[in-house]
């Protein structure tokens, strides 16, 4: 078997943009279904080497799904071979209007074992869809045979997979999973957030406080605190990219860490910077000093909800260290 991509034989293709299923011939459709199973294959297989760390058992499931797609593409190329010779064209789903395209793995970070399984629905209701419209449009009987029986297989193949997962997937797995799944939120958003959200909104309160009570000019200390909270964040999202890979740790991809990280370390000192656009001093200082309270207090809440921290403790540690650097920054500005 060998794949045809030379631009002579891809006579099908058309410039700028694809080509209409009811265009296709059935050498093309069956080319396109190889494609489809290889794909699919491909894709069932990489969840299941991403799962299998975590989700032991739901890799298994996977892993069963991409065997029964691998013996469809082999029916396929049989019986292409056995119609039109060994030089199959290299022809995509992309390269065909109406398609949608699959969503590569790398795009469901963190994994969700719920998203994954959405998407594995969506894809095999799309692969009934076409097959049962390709063997419509077809006139060879062994070829409409081969595309209707396929179609039947994908429409049962959602059933079939929800009886693997029942076998497999018990309701201790699922505890389990759901268990996995919560501490792979808490390590890869939850604390990277929390930390970003606790830095940039104790860290900026000292220079943007020391400078309102300094100049007394509300439009100066937003720009201070405009500064204070970028530069915080872009310092907080490098440092957490660059501490870990997450390959060891289980914290996952550095750069999605980092921006969590950054994002919430600007957005915690935004909050009470946001106020001194008031023109009113004391206006701006009090509204400020209200944010700021909010934001403890919600630092706290998210501690106690996700860190199994006290609230009282919570709200004490936070409340402590955030009214130390609040009063070093009146200090400051008032020397």
């Amino acid at each position: 078997m060998k794949l045809d991509r030379s631009p002579s034989s891809a006579t099908w293709y058309r410039r700028g943009g694809g080509i209409d299923f009811k265009d296709l011939t059935e050498q093309q459709i069956l080319a396109l279904a190889i494609s489809f199973e290889e794909d699919d294959a491909r894709i069932y297989e990489q969840y299941a080497d991403a799962l299998r760390e975590n989700y032991p058992t739901s890799a298994q499931m996977f892993t069963v799904v991409a065997q029964e797609e691998h013996q469809h593409r082999h029916r396929l190329i049989d019986l292409y071979q056995a119609k039109f010779g060994d030089r199959i064209p290299l022809i995509r789903r992309q390269d065909v209007r109406g398609f949608i395209e699959r969503k590569p793995i790398w795009l469901i970070q963190p994994l969700d074992i719920g998203k994954i399984r959405r998407q594995v629905e969506m894809m095999e209701s799309e692969s009934a869809a076409f097959y049962a419209k390709a063997a419509h449009r077809s006139q060879d009987a062994a070829i409409r045979k081969l595309l209707g029986d396929l179609a039947a297989e994908e429409s049962v193949h959602e059933a079939k997979a929800e009886s693997i997962e029942s076998e497999l997937i018990t309701d201790a797995v699922h505890v389990s999973e759901k268990e996995t799944h919560r501490r792979q939120m808490l390590l890869q958003i939850i604390q990277p957030g929390l930390a970003g959200l606790m830095d940039g909104s104790v860290s900026t309160l000292a220079p943007i406080f020391a400078a309102a009570f300094a100049t007394q000019d509300t439009w100066s200390t937003f720009l201070i605190g405009l500064a204070a909270a970028i530069g915080a964040g872009i310092s907080m999202a490098f440092a957490e990219a660059m501490s870990d890979t997450g390959l060891l740790t289980g914290r996952g991809s550095p750069w999605i860490r980092g921006l969590v990280t950054g994002g919430m370390t600007t957005l915690g000192g935004l909050f009470h910077t946001f106020p001194f656009l008031i023109s009113n001093f004391r206006l701006a200082v009090s509204v400020a000093v209200g944010v700021v309270l909010v934001e403890l207090t919600t630092i706290a809440w998210i501690r106690k909800r996700f860190m199994d921290t006290p609230f009282l403790a919570a709200v004490f540690q936070v409340v402590v260290g955030g009214a130390l650097v609040f009063l070093a920054g009146i200090l400051i500005g008032s020397a």
